[in-house]
């Protein structure tokens, strides 16, 4: 089996499509395999008719800790046709509801794929965090305007200029979270709330999350697109080269000079 497909689960029941983030023992990181594989399930999950619902979900330890920094390093995203960004555009025009279920640390995509999601549930340990300035590098997946849309242009700043992390009970006063549970009941509350959504119209469901990001989703794409650009120009110049190799020989990144 392909190790990718092992660390993305795909599991569809009644209506519900559950892609579990399976990589544990890595922090759930993605690698560039992991991109395609999450782009062709959002891709299958899109075309089939019996799916009403996505589902996202890590461990009760650890949803995401974003990138593979190695894998990255040797697969960088240098073109709009790179996984990640197949992803990023699967996520930004997903026709159906999308819930997330949060425990542990949520880093770079784990965080901002979130601003995608339809509904987030959280556990008590979630941990959010948007590093891109600290890696020499900008935002992505939208968030430089998804961000200010919906934590507010200030917390936003907050969270991506510094880079810094905030607690799930931040994240649900701004808005990011909808509840905050134990961590061992977070998986199981959003497959309640996705059977919840399941046994609804699903035209009603697609038309309602249509009309709710009316004219959003081309403005949304075309800054994936720009991020994206800007990313892949960041990843070659000095401030990330520093800060990739500072994180290789576990050191902090000296930036005085870039």
């Amino acid at each position: 089996m392909n190790p990718s497909t092992q660390d993305i689960l795909v599991h569809t029941e009644a209506g519900v499509c559950t892609i579990t983030f399976h990589r544990v023992d890595k922090k759930n990181s993605f690698t560039a395999a992991m991109y395609a594989t999450l782009a062709a399930a959002l891709a299958a999950a899109e075309a089939d008719p019996q799916v009403r619902v996505l589902v996202f979900q890590g461990d009760a330890t650890v949803f995401s800790a974003g990138n593979d920094i190695t894998d990255f390093l040797e697969r960088p995203p240098l073109d709009q046709n790179a996984p990640v960004f197949q992803v990023l555009r699967g996520l930004a025009s997903f026709p159906k509801p999308m819930i997330a279920a949060v425990c542990g640390p949520a880093v770079g995509l784990g965080t901002t794929m979130l601003f995608h999601c339809d509904l987030v549930y959280a556990g008590d340990n979630a941990v959010f965090s948007m590093p891109f300035v600290n890696l020499g590098l900008c935002p992505e997946a939208g968030s430089s305007l998804l961000a200010p849309q919906i934590l507010g242009y200030h917390r936003a700043a907050e969270a991506l200029l510094f880079g810094e992390p905030f607690l799930a009970e931040a994240a649900l006063e701004a808005g990011l979270v909808n509840r905050v549970v134990p961590p061992t009941e977070c998986n199981a509350l959003a497959q309640v709330q996705a059977k919840k959504l399941a046994a609804k119209p699903l035209s009603s469901l697609i038309e309602t999350k249509r009309l709710l990001k009316k004219g959003q989703t081309p403005a949304v794409l075309e800054r994936i697109a720009e991020e994206a650009e800007t990313f892949s120009r960041l990843l070659t110049a000095p401030a990330a080269r520093e800060a990739f190799t500072a994180f290789l020989e576990k050191r902090r990144p000296d930036f005085s000079k870039v």
